[in-house]
């Protein structure tokens, strides 16, 4: 009786913690009986759908690509340096060809240098139809923004 008063009062509780709340009164069950009591009064708790699910179904349906410079990929890839210093660098692939067109290294890469790589790029090989980013800062910046 006193697992479903607890749970009535604090609806977020899991059984560990409903565990704790009776020993903390003087109670002298385990942890295995109350868990057992738990899920035979019904209370367990609904599990929550993760965050990557929640926007997987936000997706946009993936695009079959068909020919080169067609659709590029661009992200970031961080590390860091023996002694502690961060290197970040900026991948450009084509989707098609999975040819990596350029990579950029410094230790902070902004906006404006995304727009300098694909100036560059831009030089040497035609600009795709699409390219295909996550919401990086630098991807969302008012540079890249101009450049496009």
């Amino acid at each position: 009786m006193r697992i479903q008063e607890i749970t009535n009062v604090r609806v977020h509780y899991g059984s560990p913690r409903v565990y704790v709340m009776l020993r903390r009164e003087g109670w002298k069950d385990n942890h295995k009986r109350v868990e057992r009591i738990y899920r035979e009064m019904g209370l367990s708790l609904r599990h929550k759908r993760p965050r990557r699910n929640k926007s997987a179904r936000l997706r946009q349906p993936k695009q079959i690509v068909s020919t080169i410079n067609e659709i590029w990929s661009m992200d970031f890839v961080a590390d860091a340096l023996f002694d502690g210093r961060r290197l970040s660098t900026l991948t450009i692939v084509d989707n098609y060809t999975r040819e990596c067109l350029a990579i950029e290294v410094n230790g902070s890469l902004k906006g404006w240098d995304v727009v300098a790589a694909l100036t560059r790029l831009s030089l040497h090989r035609p600009l795709p139809r699409y390219i295909k980013t996550d919401n990086g800062s630098e991807f969302i910046s008012k540079a890249l923004d101009k450049w496009a």
